[in-house]
């Protein structure tokens, strides 16, 4: 039995990927595509959606993802942007329905592995920076991945470390946010697609973990996989790693 599935902002760049990549699958059924000034919640009860896929904008983000948990369906949700309250109230609503959803700031299996791998590191080498480079057209910075990299690395190193002198920033921001355990810097320019690299140093020794996207296609396995697993579970995750 196939599991239908709906795709919200089909005309974007992931979006558009994302419904050839269930349409390939023989056990999914794209039953619908919706994207702005549609019906969200009109297309779900119409199609019979049980899993909605939402690329999206970040300003539409929360409403968008309230409207497919109060519709009944699984969201599986790439659009970035939410705040951790946001998140926590999604996951309440998900559990008072025991409705199994994810929302995930990156869906390369590559990507999850490098925020993995990083936050491990993390507990040995305290000293982490992130540099983090997409194309020119993504809407918001710092990206997703960073932060949920940044918040990852905080769970294994609660205390970081102080700096050998207090660095003064001649212009705002020279330093990266830092509105984030780790300081985050964003590259935004044409020619990239989305890539990260995480940069520890220790006395003497520096380790960089890099992770690249060089097509779209790269997150693919991680939606279809997230497509799946969503409907044998009964509460929201923030991360992909959650499902692996």
């Amino acid at each position: 039995m196939t599991i239908p599935v709906l795709v919200n902002g089909s005309l974007g760049r992931m979006g558009s990927q994302s419904v050839q990549a269930v349409q390939a699958d023989p056990e999914l059924d794209l039953v619908a595509q919706t994207d702005i000034g549609d019906d969200l919640s009109a297309a779900i009860t119409g199609s019979g959606a049980r899993v909605v896929v939402d690329f999206t904008l970040p300003e539409s983000a929360m409403e968008n993802a309230r409207t497919i948990i109060a519709a009944g369906a699984h969201p599986v949700i790439g659009t970035t942007g939410f705040t951790p309250e946001e998140i926590s109230r999604l996951q309440q609503e998900c559990e008072s329905r025991k409705l199994g959803g994810l929302i995930a700031p990156n869906f390369a299996i590559g990507a999850v592995l490098m925020m993995r791998f990083a936050a491990e590191a993390a507990r040995h080498m305290q000293h982490v920076e992130i540099i983090e480079l997409h194309h020119d057209g993504k809407a918001e910075a710092p990206s997703g991945t960073a932060i949920k990299t940044a918040e990852m690395i905080q769970h294994e190193r609660p205390q970081a470390p102080r700096p050998l002198v207090e660095c003064r920033e001649l212009q705002p921001g020279a330093r990266g946010t830092s509105a984030y355990p780790v300081p985050i810097h964003s590259v935004r320019l044409p020619g990239h697609v989305a890539h990260q690299e995480v940069i520890l140093g220790g006395v003497g020794e520096t380790l960089r973990i890099r992770h690249d996207s060089i097509s779209r296609e790269s997150f693919m396995y991680g939606v279809i996989l997230a497509v799946k697993r969503v409907v044998t579970e009964e509460r929201l995750h923030y991360g992909l790693e959650h499902l692996l």
